[in-house]
């Protein structure tokens, strides 16, 4: 009897899980519009799994000065770009806290796995800033972020 319910769990998870998130995708499945059109017409949609909770609660109400930017919205765009981001926030061990400032360029997952990266690179006309991830990460904008499609750039 044990083991049926631990199969019916595994089954449900699996099923659920695939429903939400693409293969290997940073992004779930189903992004609202709103989103869409508010976060992603000035910069790519960032995946919510790279900050926690806490985070995109703090950023999502401090809009009006949104990293130098008044990118301030409706309430009820603000209530629904919230609501997914905090849906699909960090929860697992690598966004354990939040980073300084509530960046993602300075969460420790981030400077961990970007270390080996000088800082000329980060300065080339070509990138930019940290925050670009669509410079080197050609498939981002998709929520793919696997090495396999990694190109940095001249």
């Amino acid at each position: 009897m044990k083991k049926t319910y631990q199969q019916l769990v595994t089954f449900i998870l699996i099923t659920f899980s695939s429903t939400l998130w693409a293969d290997g995708n940073m992004l779930p499945l189903k992004i609202p519009e709103k989103v869409t059109t508010e976060c992603a017409s000035c910069h790519m949609l960032y995946a919510p799994g790279f900050l926690p909770k806490e985070s995109w609660l703090r950023i999502m109400g401090g809009l009006d000065k949104h990293y130098g930017t008044d990118a301030s919205l409706d309430p009820q765009s603000v209530k629904e770009v919230t609501q997914w981001l905090v849906q699909y926030s960090g929860t697992y061990k690598r966004v354990n806290g939040a980073p300084p400032n509530d960046r993602v360029t300075e969460a420790a997952w981030f400077v961990k796995k970007h270390r080996k990266i000088s800082e000329q690179t980060w300065k080339r006309a070509s990138i930019k800033s940290k925050a670009n991830c669509m410079a080197c990460h050609t498939t981002a904008d998709k929520g793919q972020y696997d090495d396999e499609f990694v190109k940095v750039p001249q």
